[in-house]
């Protein structure tokens, strides 16, 4: 087996947290406040969370994973919505919205709510926020999720009108996601060259201090206007090493760490000291090809690859059965999902004969590149092990997550282990992340994919308010991706994490997020 492994600085994790909608619910494993148990645990006190890579960036609008995000969103920073464990729209910023045309959304704000530095929240720091968002000098690469916001006016101190350039069905899905993360506009003219490293929002916790590669540091704000945490501090520790994580949790030097690899499913079941937490998620792990690239430019190459995969054997000898098959960029659990898709079943003469036409009967060399969590680096070797079969020779270069991200945001891959994870709950956020040939590199499409069809059905999805009709865009649109191939969907994701037996009122969110308000640990 040819493996190489390339070290760059440590920062963040996967694209995965990869990861969602109406329909998901906690599993039976999932812990939560119940009766007696709950009474026993006690307020105040350090809640400590090992995680395996750091955050990259602490600015919503210039994160890009959701790993990154789960740091901070819902804790420091929040939205004008969010969403609960059914990913329904709930009051947050915002205490009502309406839609008073196809063009305009209102939104009556929260009083009495002050950002981290005193600042009163009201509607300027709403339209400040989404001014710096769409900024071209700021440059931010979440800015293509609000092209459609014309302008953001504010009709008195509480009340703030979105007025959009064209009907938008997602609106609510973007503004509930952190990317819609409201900022301190005192910090946006003062120190926004620093909110990368020094978030300031209205949330539950404040933000104290970060070592970046070792631990941050956040404390409750005893001010919130909601119900405030019933910790007192939470201290996040970057733990690279699976294997030592779990013992951390085991051993109780810290009391939560979030995706556990498979690997360690079952020492988790068999303790008598820890407990699995598990949700059901949206996001989708895959195979991609840079189609820039010779001679993944060619789809014949692209679908011999995808004959020559079996993924069966894959969710359960790489898996652990955590997950289930994907034939789509799209989870099932997500309206817009075609379950008429006419996937690639696992046919060794077929994918011979597609590269015989394409030109390589005896195949070629070539490699893929992953970051170092142990079952992509597992994924990869399967992956190389069938491909043999037609042929290939594949190189697996194994990096961590942020040497990842450059490389593959530049384009400097030839295939690649990823995922997307879907933070909103709608088609849109993966589609026009992942698809869209305006999202190329960092911004999510890093196979380069480019289809001038898809784009338009992607556009029209955004624009079309019938929920059956977007239903057919995206079933159609899916039927392309299929036949052209820049990704080979192989997973939906279960998010798991493991707990000490003493901690209650953990979950994840279906988007993988932390939710820690409630956590008490006895």
């Amino acid at each position: 087996m040819k493996r190489k492994l390339i070290l760059g600085g440590f920062l963040a994790i996967s694209l995965v947290g990869m990861s969602v909608l109406a329909g998901c619910s906690s599993s039976p494993d999932s812990t939560t406040d119940s009766g007696k148990a709950a009474e026993a645990s006690q307020a105040g006190g350090t809640l400590t969370i090992a995680r395996k890579a750091d955050a990259n960036n602490l600015d919503p609008q210039f994160i890009t994973n959701i790993p990154s995000a789960n740091y901070i969103y819902g804790k420091v920073y929040e939205g004008l919505l969010m969403t609960d464990k059914n990913m329904e729209y709930k009051p947050s910023l915002a205490s009502e919205w309406k839609q008073v045309d196809d063009l305009t959304w209102e939104f009556k704000l929260r009083q009495g709510v002050k950002f981290h530095d005193g600042t009163p929240f009201t509607a300027d720091a709403v339209k400040k926020t989404m001014e710096r968002a769409l900024d071209p000098k700021v440059n931010s690469p979440r800015a293509s999720n609000f092209s459609m916001v014309k302008e953001v006016k504010v009709v008195d101190d509480y009340r703030v009108q979105f007025i959009l350039s064209y009907p938008y069905a997602p609106i609510l899905s973007i503004l509930a996601s952190t990317e819609g993360s409201i900022l301190s506009p005192k910090a946006i003219a003062e120190q926004a060259d620093k909110l990368s490293k020094n978030p300031i929002g209205t949330g539950p916790f404040k933000f104290q201090s970060w070592t970046p590669g070792q631990e941050m540091v956040l404390v409750k704000n005893d001010t919130y206007w909601g119900e405030i945490p019933k910790v007192d501090k939470v201290v996040y520790k970057v733990v690279p090493e699976d294997t030592t994580r779990v013992a951390m949790v085991e051993s109780g030097e810290v009391q939560i760490s979030d995706q556990l690899p498979v690997t360690e499913l079952d020492r988790v079941k068999n303790s008598s000291s820890m407990t699995l937490a598990r949700t059901e998620g949206l996001g989708v792990e895959y195979i991609g090809f840079n189609t820039k690239k010779k001679p993944f430019d060619d789809p014949r190459v692209r679908q011999a690859f995808s004959y020559a995969i079996e993924k069966d054997s894959i969710i359960k000898g790489v898996y652990n059965g955590v997950g289930s098959k994907a034939i789509s960029a799209l989870s099932p659990k997500m309206i817009g999902f075609n379950a008429n898709l006419a996937e690639y079943t696992y046919n060794i003469n077929k994918a011979k004969e597609l590269l015989a036409e394409a030109g390589f009967p005896n195949g070629f060399k070539t490699s893929i590149v992953t970051d170092d969590r142990k079952e992509r680096i597992n994924l990869a070797e399967v992956v190389q092990s069938q491909l043999k079969g037609i042929g290939i020779d594949l190189e697996i270069k194994v990096m961590e997550y942020g040497a990842y991200l450059d490389i593959t945001g530049k384009g400097e891959h030839n295939l690649f282990i990823g995922g997307w994870g879907n933070a909103t709950g709608d088609a849109d956020y993966n589609q026009y992340n992942v698809f869209h040939s305006s999202s190329h590199g960092s911004k999510g499409n890093l196979a380069f994919y480019t289809n001038a069809e898809v784009d338009k059905l992607i556009e029209d999805g955004r624009r079309e308010k019938d929920v059956e009709k977007r239903k057919e865009i995206y079933a159609k649109v899916q039927d392309i991706e299929m036949k052209d191939s820049p990704l080979i969907p192989i997973r939906t994701i279960d998010h798991v994490a493991v707990t000490a037996k003493n901690v209650k009122g953990f979950s994840l969110s279906p988007i993988g997020y932390l939710m820690l308000n409630d956590v008490t640990v006895k």
